[in-house]
């Protein structure tokens, strides 16, 4: 699926998060988008999925406006947000049509999670529950795939055997893919294209040229790394300049 935005703007009352985002992921593409907290990210993601709606502008999908909920696309949160009161396969075919049981199944089995079809989700890992959650959105075999942080509270082992998992799944099935993440080794070791957010802007973009399955101690990976965290860093640090700046000058 091809995504584009244009001039897309949101505010939360006075406040605005984003200012005319404009935007293309030609179709297949992974991208990752960083950068400091409060800098719309998550924001962003929720105007893709058509859980809210922009001010002004407007978000395509091969073209055609999202009007909505858009239907073709699943977003996966930090929280799994599995039903306690159902087992294991009934939470990933919510949304799914009865016939559409059998590709919960499947989905289940891609996710590595074959024989827990019938466990409830108390009785599952954090890393499980974040499968289950996976499986839940490509049991209706997406086109466009929204992660919102959903490895965040995850220890580091099981984190990145999700992020390979999740950059399997991505090559296999050819939908277009956009994270949310603090994690800059996360973004460089999943995306194709990193931007990075500021004061509901993009700031920046870089592409990463790296072969897949990227190693994480090679030079060129760790210098890109680098290279994001630094300008993210260094905006934290502005920010907190102008913030004790202000603070001093009322101060007077």
């Amino acid at each position: 699926m091809r995504v584009q935005t244009s001039a897309l703007a949101k505010r939360y009352a006075a406040r605005a998060v984003l200012h005319e985002i404009n935007l293309t992921i030609p179709s297949g593409e992974f991208v990752a988008i960083v950068g400091a907290s409060g800098s719309g990210k998550s924001t962003l993601l929720r105007l893709l999925a058509g859980l809210e709606r922009p001010d002004t502008g407007g978000v395509l999908m091969d073209g055609r406006p999202v009007r909505g909920l858009n239907r073709e696309a699943r977003i996966m949160f930090q929280d799994a947000r599995l039903l306690p009161w159902r087992r294991v396969i009934d939470n990933v075919a919510v949304g799914v049509d009865r016939s559409g049981r059998v590709r919960a199944v499947e989905a289940l089995k891609k996710v590595g999670l074959p024989d827990r079809n019938r466990d409830w989700p108390a009785v599952l890992s954090g890393g499980q529950r974040q499968r289950v959650a996976l499986a839940r959105a490509l049991a209706s075999n997406p086109r466009l795939l929204l992660l919102d942080e959903p490895l965040a509270s995850l220890d580091a082992l099981t984190r990145i055997e999700m992020q390979r998992l999740i950059e399997n799944l991505w090559l296999e099935k050819g939908f277009s893919a956009v994270l949310v993440t603090h994690d800059c080794a996360e973004a460089v070791a999943l995306a194709d294209r990193i931007l990075m957010l500021e004061h509901g802007t993009i700031a920046m973009e870089v592409r990463v040229p790296l072969p897949r399955p990227r190693d994480r101690g090679d030079r060129q990976f760790a210098t890109l790394e680098g290279q994001v965290l630094h300008r993210i860093l260094g905006n934290d640090e502005v920010v907190e300049n102008k913030q004790q700046l202000r603070i001093v000058r009322n101060a007077q």
